[in-house]
């Protein structure tokens, strides 16, 4: 049986990359005593599978990570082992068995959710509002990204399904999907580019708040948290 974890990863944890939190889950399993299932060949290792990774210096209360096992008393049984078993910083909030018919944590990410604040200091000199309001009544937000190939230009406005700036922090739902991927700091970007100001340098505090699958069309889109998945 497949389930699906659901963890936070926050404090100084946070600048540690993803193919060492992938290791420390594999530990973790060990040391909680989960009958996981391991795959063949000369090399076995636990099935299991993370979505969209996080970048290096940001928390989390919305990862997820797909676990094959054999057996299982319970999900909650899962969940309080694998806590006691875990370290300051990553706490699973959630365990759920999967269906039969549902996709693999990494293909299924549509979107995600985001907190973003300044940092104190590093505030920038425009009005937030005024800016943000010039940004979202823009037919395109053109955007050049840096790729292995060199650069291109995107447009992010159809990634953008939500954005608002309130108390301090803006919250966005955004495209984060294979195909898409926008990253909260290339918006901030664009806003204030068309003020003419540069975004300081390790200016923001991000905290991705949820992943999200559609369950809908690409015409009709209905995103549900990966935990919610039918």
């Amino acid at each position: 049986m497949r389930l699906r974890i659901k963890f936070r990863k926050y404090g100084p944890v946070r600048f540690i990359g993803h193919l060492d939190v992938m290791r420390f889950f594999q530990k973790a399993i060990r040391r909680a005593g989960i009958d996981v299932a391991y795959s063949g060949g000369f090399s076995p290792h636990q099935i299991m599978s993370f979505a969209a990774p996080l970048s290096v210096g940001l928390e989390s209360n919305g990862e997820y990570m797909d676990v094959e096992v054999n057996s299982i008393v319970s999900c909650q049984d899962v969940m309080e082992k694998l806590n006691a078993a875990s370290a300051p910083g990553i706490e699973v909030t959630s365990v759920i068995q999967l269906s039969d018919k549902a996709g693999n944590a990494m293909a299924s990410v549509a979107a995600a959710s985001y907190t973003v604040r300044f940092r104190e200091g590093r505030e920038p000199k425009v009005n937030i509002e005024t800016a943000l309001a010039a940004l979202l009544a823009k037919e395109q937000i053109l955007y050049t990204k840096e790729t292995k190939k060199g650069t291109r230009e995107v447009d992010l406005k159809p990634g953008i399904y939500e954005l608002t700036w309130k108390d301090g922090a803006f919250s966005m739902l955004v495209d984060a999907s294979s195909a898409g991927n926008i990253k909260p700091v290339q918006i901030i970007e664009s806003m204030l580019a068309d003020f003419g100001e540069a975004l300081q340098e390790n200016a923001l505090l991000v905290t991705r708040e949820d992943t999200f699958a559609n369950i809908g069309s690409a015409d009709d889109p209905k995103l549900v948290p990966l935990n919610q998945v039918p």
